[in-house]
């Protein structure tokens, strides 16, 4: 096996655990892992401003992979490392396609700065959404106008604006019907991600840069410190992660991961986000402590 240089590391159901946060032994693994010269990043689908917060908590030595892999940033400096933008005539066709199904549309713009989140219309029946929007507002405090805001028209201010992606969110089945008529319609000149909580009944649909992708990310930020891609290592749990999971050389999946994920033989197995499952995967295949190996292949069987 290829010695990992470079530690992706997607975020909600896999670096934070089931309360939204990072366990000790998760950052401990990291800091571990950092000592011994491996790059740790976040590969996340939260937008920078969202994700920001747990990077700088978490201290680490490279830029936030944020947006699913359409901007990356460093969470101290806001340095803009690279930024695939939406182009404005595909947003406002994917605009167009969500009104058709009904769906509440965002929009992420403000690229080279914190971020900014907009919106124009919030169905009664959309609780997930109400719900994002005030946990954000919550999270950014005093600053939450200029992280999230109401705007009259999304369609009016799009040619004003800088739009890194476009989501929608709600039940299952209507996102799923949303998802496919946008890639009909949009072929390949959008990229279509969607996380899939089906627990919950509830997908969020991020509308991005055709060639953006977790994998797109995590690969532009290795080629710049020319890292192969088979001595990347990547962590996630759902369909998002997909691209950086085909990406990497070692590629491992949560024990709480999509069941679609956990049966594919090609994906090594860890523990759960709520059984440190991050710090075991570090501890086999970076730190590669035996006794910490004979423990974790005893528990995953």
């Amino acid at each position: 096996m290829n010695q990992i240089r470079l530690l992706a590391l997607d975020l909600d159901g896999t670096l934070l655990n089931s309360r939204g946060v990072i366990s000790e032994k998760n950052l401990q693994a990291i800091r571990a892992a950092e000592e011994r010269g491996v790059l740790v990043t976040i590969a996340t689908g939260r937008r920078f401003r969202d994700a920001r917060p747990v990077g700088v908590e978490a201290g680490l030595n490279a830029p936030l992979i944020t947006h699913n892999g359409a901007l990356i940033k460093f969470a101290d400096t806001l340095e803009t490392v690279n930024v695939a933008l939406l182009n404005h005539t595909e947003a406002r066709e994917v605009l167009r396609v969500g009104r058709e199904f009904r769906s509440d549309a965002m929009i992420s713009c403000d690229p080279h700065g914190l971020g900014l989140l907009l919106y124009d219309n919030v169905s009664d029946e959309n609780v997930p959404l109400q719900k994002y929007i005030a946990w954000s507002r919550r999270l950014h405090g005093d600053d939450g106008e200029n992280a999230i805001r109401h705007v009259s028209s999304l369609e009016a201010v799009l040619d004003e604006i800088e739009i890194v992606h476009l989501s929608f969110s709600g039940a299952c089945a209507p996102m799923s019907e949303l998802q496919n008529a946008l890639e009909t319609r949009l072929g390949n000149s959008v990229k279509v991600l969607a996380t899939v909580y089906s627990s919950m009944n509830f997908t969020l649909l991020d509308v991005l840069h055709a060639e953006a992708s977790k994998g797109y990310g995590v690969q532009k930020f290795a080629e710049i410190h020319q890292i192969a891609p088979a001595e990347i290592m990547a962590i996630g749990d759902n369909f998002n992660d997909l691209e950086m999971l085909e990406l990497a050389g070692t590629p491992v999946v949560m024990g709480n991961a999509l069941p679609e994920l956990l049966e594919n033989p090609d994906y090594q197995k860890t523990l759960s986000n709520d059984e440190d499952g991050v710090c075991r995967a570090i501890e086999r295949f970076i730190l590669d402590s035996k006794i910490n190996r004979k423990i974790l292949l005893k528990t995953i069987k």
